[in-house]
């Protein structure tokens, strides 16, 4: 069978002239995505702003985002990054909340309830989160895959423990969706940033939001919060978005207008074709690691391996152009729809150089 790294449809739209393991960190941007961005910046460039067709493509990659998850497209917001909104989120809990998060999670997620002095944030290792929720437990804010090391959050097992005792949940989906099949509606809250597996550049981000969000204060709600954004430049908005659209951020209009296209390419191959080829070569990488003599931790089904220890060979890995990341500690490789075996087999290689 063909693997999806060589369809045409992937080989036709990526150009990386390097074994590119990282996708973790930063995914490799499609080539209709830059040529859009090359478009735009000539369109800025030569007098004719790129506005509507840059508002255009923050719709279309609302919608885009909305059907990756399984979500009505009315209850996402676009913005540009994780902490924004859990910071919104963050503003929304009353004085005394208890937010439950993991250890060692993503700052991003974590550091904007941590900052609010008047919340309670109780961290556990990611194993014991759903047993850790309990009568006052207000929020509980995972991160779908780990980022330190891929681990896989029991996300089952925390929504249902949360809705048995009564809390939110908010799930950051930055290092699962576009591989993981995800599907938001379980869920209160679900944030992710574009620039990782979504393949978009920096500056696009999404937020779903529940039904029932007028307990969430749109604090930061400018001209493209209104209903009628064009009618909402000057003075208080009269009338905002009756959708989560009222929680956008003004956008990066070159970074969206890329992320149509990248989430276009992802929607065609679907989040399970892309996570079964993604884990068949992280499973790969961590039988050759085995071999190497290596214990890569464990975390089944990821598309994300680290290995405690070697951190430090991510740099001369860099060096021979394969590109991998130091995270905590860790040796982290990343396998992205655009990975083939012969890639896989190149980093241990080099590892064993």
């Amino acid at each position: 069978m063909e693997s999806l790294a060589t369809e045409r449809t992937v080989r036709q739209q990526f150009a990386a002239e390097t074994t590119y393991l990282n996708t973790a960190s930063t995914g490799v941007l499609p080539l209709d995505a830059a040529e859009a961005v090359r478009t735009a910046l000539t369109e800025y460039s030569t007098g004719r702003p790129y506005i509507k067709e840059g508002f255009d493509s923050v719709e279309e990659s609302r919608a885009l985002f909305a059907r990756l998850v399984d979500v009505d497209v009315r209850r996402v917001a676009a913005g540009a990054s994780v902490a924004v909104y859990a910071g919104l989120l963050a503003t929304s809990l009353p004085a005394g909340a208890e937010v439950l998060v993991v250890d060692n999670d993503f700052s991003s997620l974590v550091n904007p309830f941590v900052v609010r002095a008047d919340l309670k944030v109780r961290s556990v290792p990611l194993p014991e989160l759903a047993d850790a929720v309990r009568p006052g437990t207000d929020l509980v804010a995972v991160s779908a895959v780990q980022s330190a090391d891929g681990r896989i959050a029991d996300l089952a097992a925390v929504r249902d423990a949360a809705r048995a005792h009564g809390a939110r949940t908010l799930i950051d989906a930055s290092q699962a969706v576009g591989w993981l099949p995800l599907r938001a509606d379980d869920f209160d809250y679900l944030v992710a940033v574009a620039y990782k597996w979504l393949l978009a550049p920096r500056g696009a981000a999404f937020l779903v939001t529940p039904e029932d969000r007028d307990h969430i204060s749109p604090i930061f709600a400018g001209w493209v919060a209104g209903e009628a954004p064009w009618d909402s430049c000057y003075g208080p908005v009269t009338e905002l978005a009756h959708a989560a659209r009222r929680f956008d951020e003004s956008p990066c209009l070159l970074a969206y207008s890329a992320a149509r296209h990248s989430l276009a390419l992802l929607d065609r191959l679907g989040p399970e074709r892309i996570g079964a080829h993604n884990a068949a070569l992280a499973d790969r990488f961590r039988a050759g690691l085995v071999e190497l003599g290596h214990q890569p931790i464990p975390a089944p089904g990821s598309a994300i391996v680290s290995v405690p220890g070697l951190d430090h060979l991510a740099e001369r890995l860099a060096d021979a152009e394969v590109f991998l990341s130091s995270r905590a500690g860790n040796l982290r490789a990343s396998f992205h729809l655009y990975n083939t075996e012969a890639e896989v087999d190149r980093a241990l290689a080099a590892l064993a150089g």
